[in-house]
């Protein structure tokens, strides 16, 4: 049964497809499909960052439609309000197809006139309202200690997640047993390579005033790039969390 969704247009429609994206990775199944591709081509544009949920599915299909690409077949999905633009006509003559049904759309074929035109006016939106062009990301893993087993890991958390700098995103967490009735602090992180240091981060933040009241120490686990130009690969980071990493040949 398709998969329906109201106008990704509106302020509506965008909330209620980030409510469906909260448990899921995909549009319908476990892979990324034509579904996603049919969402994707009916948002008018990058959602705000307000919708968590759908920003990080439409980052996760962009990148995959610049690399790699989409096969997957889908279990059908419709957008009320839009409809995907007819693929060109192909010469008769040259195809023996003159009687097919024209309005059947290759997702997957050549990039045509209109998608490159509306590739480039995106881009250029983006340009014009000033976002910085980012040259790479890694996602981080960092282990947390408290002090001692009376120390409030609530706040302890909440006292990491206030340090707030551009290119700088906190991600999902979890309290992890050291012993002795400790737990200590596991949290991602996604940085913007050239605006962020994680070295700084742990040294003039995290372990500085007044957040050292309740951290004792900062360990890097994990240091992945995210890369938008080579074969990509999926591993779960202990988190339950999908990210996309660099693996160098």
């Amino acid at each position: 049964m398709a998969i329906t969704f109201n106008d990704l247009s509106s302020a509506a429609g965008l909330k209620k497809l980030d409510e469906y994206l909260l448990t899921r990775s995909y549009i319908s199944g476990y892979q990324a499909s034509k579904d996603d591709i049919t969402v994707y081509a009916a948002l008018p544009g990058a959602p705000s960052s307000n919708y968590v949920n759908v920003s990080r599915w439409y980052s996760h299909i962009d990148a995959l439609l610049r690399i790699s690409g989409v096969t997957g077949e889908g279990c059908g999905v419709v957008v009320e309000g839009f409809a995907p633009a007819p693929a060109p006509a192909e010469d008769s003559k040259a195809t023996g197809a003159e009687d097919e049904d024209e309005d059947d759309v290759d997702l997957f074929g050549e990039e045509t006139e209109e998608e490159k035109k509306a590739a480039e006016e995106r881009a250029a939106a983006v340009k014009a309202s000033g976002k910085k062009k980012e040259s790479g990301k890694s996602s981080v893993l960092l282990d947390i200690k408290p002090w001692d087993d009376e120390t409030d890991m609530k706040k302890l958390e909440e006292a990491v997640r206030s340090v707030k700098m551009e290119g700088l995103h906190w991600g999902a967490s979890k309290l992890v047993p050291v012993g002795y009735g400790i737990k200590k602090l596991q949290i991602m992180l996604t940085i913007v390579d050239d605006l962020v240091s994680v070295d700084n981060l742990i040294e003039e933040h995290l372990t500085a005033e007044p957040i050292n009241e309740y951290v004792q120490s900062v360990d890097i686990v994990a240091f992945n790039k995210i890369c938008k130009y080579h074969n990509l690969k999926y591993f779960n980071m202990s988190l339950g969390i999908m990210f996309v990493v660099l693996f160098v040949p």
